[in-house]
């Protein structure tokens, strides 16, 4: 029976000493018998002084360089042992007893590999946050979205995914793994540097029958493009030119047709944002095809070694859905 003190709490840290500050307090306070990290991504800034003297009940880890969240994670992660992973970004508040319901569902379920909580918005706390909201799945052209979230629509948490649910990916921003399935699924893929790893992972390990979900009764605050911004164009690069690894490196039948009718798709996304008068995202679409192109070799080496590949909800296009048809709720 997993106690809380087989739960490892891991934040990656890059020069991040005012987020550690403000939000690692919440994290000691409601995480009594948890075992805390901080896995510093070869900071610049005296972050790691700073824990090392206002918060000594937390161990440091230190990367030898910036790997970006997966090979940060990746690095970071092998020197752990407890059989329960949290991985925290560092710019979320927890709550009181968040872990509780986490746990008890990974006890009353051996085949339930990764949980998230409730992920709501630090700076609008009655509303979901964008990475993550009530639990995430993805359309049949790679597309992601969440209960809660839809493109650029966020609901109002007024109670409705007070649940328990099977998901198909777990955010970045909260993910509970068991440590051994991690190390099974060989981590994340450390070619995204940032940015859909986190789906990439979740889609390997629903591939490989083991659970996603989503518990309604944790709840957490995340700010949200502390790290990087929303409004930064790197963002929009990583995240669509990922989305194109994950999805021909996981979904099964038509994996060409989807991946054109995908890419299609991102053109006229480069192409709104063009006429929107925002040449910089127009640009990173640009960038974020041709990278992929330049990686598509890799990509299909990755594929092959992948032994089993499924397409999950074949049949939805989120894109018609929201764009065509209204449905901006899930």
């Amino acid at each position: 029976m997993l106690e809380i003190k087989d739960i490892a709490i891991v934040i990656l840290n890059w020069n991040g000493k005012a987020l550690l500050e403000q939000f690692l307090p919440s994290v000691i306070q409601h995480s009594q018998n948890a075992k805390i990290y901080v896995a510093d991504n070869a900071s610049t800034d005296d972050s790691v002084a700073f824990v090392s003297e206002h918060f000594p009940i937390v161990k440091i880890i230190q990367n030898s360089e910036n790997g970006g969240y997966a090979k940060g994670y990746n690095d970071a992660l092998k020197q752990i042992e407890e059989p329960l992973l949290c991985l925290l970004n560092s710019d979320i508040e927890v709550t009181e007893n968040w872990l509780q319901s986490i746990l008890d569902e990974f006890n009353e379920d051996v085949n339930t590999a990764i949980i998230q909580p409730k992920i709501l918005d630090f700076k609008n706390k009655s509303y979901f946050e964008y990475a993550g909201a009530a639990g995430g799945f993805i359309d049949k052209y790679g597309y992601p979205y969440c209960r809660g979230r839809i493109f650029e629509t966020i609901e109002k948490d007024e109670g409705q995914y007070n649940d328990t649910k099977d998901i198909f990916w777990a955010s970045g921003a909260c993910l509970f793994i068991r440590n051994d399935v991690f190390k099974t699924l060989n981590g994340f893929d450390e070619s995204y540097f940032a940015h859909m790893e986190e789906i990439d992972l979740c889609w390997r390990a629903f591939n490989t029958n083991y659970k996603t979900k989503y518990i309604g009764t944790s709840t957490v605050y995340h700010v949200g493009g502390a790290t990087l911004s929303n409004s930064n164009p790197k963002k929009t690069y990583l995240n669509f030119r990922n989305s194109l690894f994950t999805l021909v490196k996981n979904t099964d039948k038509q994996v060409f047709i989807r991946t054109i009718i995908r890419m299609s798709l991102d053109g006229i996304t480069a192409l709104r944002f063009l006429l929107q008068l925002k040449p910089n995202y127009f640009l990173a679409i640009f960038k974020a095809h041709i990278s992929f192109y330049a990686n598509l070799r890799r990509v299909l080496q990755h594929r092959k070694q992948l032994s089993k590949r499924s397409n999950y909800q074949e049949s939805n296009s989120i894109v018609w859905s929201y764009f065509i048809k209204k449905q901006t709720k899930f």
